[in-house]
C-alpha cells in the first residue's frame, strides 16, 4: 500500500470517528429487514429471513453501533442477500451443478489461536485442494487453476476494503495478517443465511447467540453446500479443506449435510489462546460498537469456550466416526514441524502428498515459519477479568484428556 493510501485510510478512520459525535441517529442509516430485503432485490428463504429478524432485534436492542456500524450492518447485510439470491439462482439455472456432489471435505477445527488458520494456509497451496478464498465470500465465482490474483479487480477491491478496516481497527494487521485471496473461514459463508457465529464475534448480540445454539446450524450447512457448489464449478474432482474454530458447535449439522466428511482437530492449552482470542475480539468489535466492556469479552470468550472443549472431547469419543476420519494434533508439534504434520494428514487421508504441494509449503513455512503470527505477544489477561487459577480446573478434563502440554498462562 502507497503512503498516500495509507494516509487516507487513517484520515477516513478519523473522519468517522469525529462524525460519531456529531451525526444524529435520526439521519443515520436504517437496517431494518424489509428495507434491506428490498435494497437487495431478494427473496431470502424463510430461514434465513428468520436468521436476518432475530440478528437485526438483537442488534438494536443489544449493541450501541458506531456510524461506521451502522453503515457497515447495512452494507454487508444488502452483500449477503443478494450473494445468497445469486448462489441460489445460478443453482437453478444449472440443475447439475446443483446436483453436483461435495465429497468427504476435510474441516480444520480446534479451539480459536491454536494454528488452525496457520494449516488452512499451508494445505491452500497444495492445487489439488480446493478452499472459499476471502475474496470469493465477497463475490462468490469459482477461482480456476490458473487464476492470478494480482489481476483480478475482485482480489484487489476486497484488499483495499481489508486496508480501510484496518485503519479503523488498529492491531488488526498483526492479529488476523490476511489478504483477499487468504482461505477464509466457513462462518462467512453461513453468514449468507444470517445463521452465523460471526456476528457473535463483531456485535454484542447474546439473544441472537441463545437463539442459534437452541436452533443449531443444519440449515446454513445447506446453504453452505450451495455455496461450495458454485465455487467448484468447472474444477474437476475438488477436494475442500474448510476451517472454523465455530464448527465445533456445529458438528451433528455438518454431519447431517456432510455425511463422509473428514476432520483434523488441533488441540493447544486453553491458557496461551484466550488472551489472544478476546483481544481480538476487541479489535474486531471496534470500529462497530461504541461502547467495549472487556471484562465481557473476556467472560464470553471463555465460557464459550469451556463448552467448546467439552464438545472437543465428545466429539472424539462418538462410536459412530471412525478414527480413519479423524486426526487430532497438537499446536506445539505443528509449529515445531508443520511438513512433517501435514505428511501424516495426508497419509491418514490416504491423499497424495505431491512434490509440488511440499515444495510450496516448504517455501511458505521459510518465508513466514508461523504463518504471520508473532509468537511473542502478550497479553494482560487481567485487562479482560480473566483468571487463569478458576478456569484451568475447567480446562482440566480437556487437556487431560487429549494429553495437552501445560505452560505457563500469557
Amino acid at each position: 500500500m502507497s503512503a498516500v493510501q495509507s494516509l487516507a485510510n487513517r484520515a477516513l478512520a478519523a473522519g468517522f470517528k469525529a462524525a460519531d459525535h456529531v451525526v444524529p441517529s435520526r439521519l443515520r442509516p436504517g437496517h431494518d429487514a424489509a428495507s434491506l430485503v428490498r435494497a437487495a432485490a431478494a427473496s431470502p428463504t424463510p430461514d434465513a429471513l428468520q436468521g436476518l429478524l432475530r440478528l437485526i432485534s438483537a442488534i438494536d436492542a443489544e449493541s450501541e453501533l458506531s456510524l461506521f456500524g451502522n453503515l457497515s450492518v447495512r452494507w454487508d447485510f444488502i452483500r449477503l442477500l443478494r450473494n445468497a439470491e445469486q448462489v441460489n439462482n445460478t443453482l437453478a439455472a444449472n440443475p447439475a451443478l446443483a446436483a453436483a456432489p461435495v465429497t468427504a471435505p476435510i474441516f480444520i477445527l480446534g479451539l480459536p489461536r491454536s494454528g488452525t488458520s496457520f494449516l488452512h494456509s499451508l494445505l491452500a497451496l497444495d492445487p489439488a485442494n480446493q478452499v472459499p478464498r476471502m475474496w470469493q465470500t465477497i463475490y462468490p465465482a469459482p477461482r480456476p487453476a490458473d487464476f492470478n490474483p494480482i489481476n483480478d479487480k475482485r482480489v484487489r477491491d476486497v484488499d483495499a476494503q481489508l486496508k480501510i478496516f484496518a485503519a479503523l481497527a488498529p492491531g488488526f494487521d498483526e492479529a488476523q495478517p490476511v489478504t483477499a485471496d487468504s482461505p477464509q473461514e466457513c462462518s462467512e459463508i453461513n453468514a449468507h443465511s444470517f445463521q452465523s457465529l460471526r456476528f457473535d464475534t463483531t456485535f454484542r448480540v447474546p439473544s441472537y447467540l441463545a437463539w442459534l445454539d437452541a436452533r443449531g446450524h443444519r440449515d446454513a450447512f445447506l446453504f453452505h453446500k450451495k455455496f461450495l457448489q458454485v465455487l467448484q464449478a468447472g474444477i474437476a474432482s475438488p477436494r475442500w479443506v474448510l476451517k472454523c474454530p465455530d464448527h465445533v458447535f456445529s458438528i451433528p449439522d455438518i454431519l447431517q449435510v456432510y455425511p463422509d466428511a473428514r476432520f483434523v482437530i488441533v488441540h493447544r492449552d486453553p491458557m496461551k489462546v484466550f488472551g489472544s482470542v478476546a483481544h481480538l475480539t476487541e479489535i474486531l468489535r471496534r470500529p462497530f460498537l461504541k461502547n467495549i466492556d472487556p471484562c465481557e469479552i473476556g467472560e464470553q470468550v471463555t465460557a464459550r469456550w469451556i463448552e467448546g472443549a467439552r464438545e472437543l472431547v465428545a466429539f472424539d469419543q462418538r462410536a459412530d466416526i471412525s478414527p480413519f476420519r479423524k486426526i487430532n494434533l497438537q499446536h506445539d508439534d505443528l509449529i515445531a514441524d508443520p511438513l512433517a504434520w501435514i505428511a501424516r494428514i495426508y497419509e491418514h487421508f490416504s491423499m497424495d502428498f505431491s512434490a509440488a504441494a511440499m515444495a510450496a509449503m516448504a517455501s511458505a513455512i521459510t518465508a513466514r515459519p508461523d504463518g504471520g503470527y508473532s509468537g511473542s505477544r502478550r497479553y494482560a489477561l487481567s485487562h479482560f477479568g480473566i483468571r487463569p487459577e478458576r478456569l484451568i480446573p475447567q480446562f482440566a478434563p480437556y487437556v487431560d484428556y487429549f494429553h495437552i502440554s501445560r505452560q505457563p498462562a500469557e
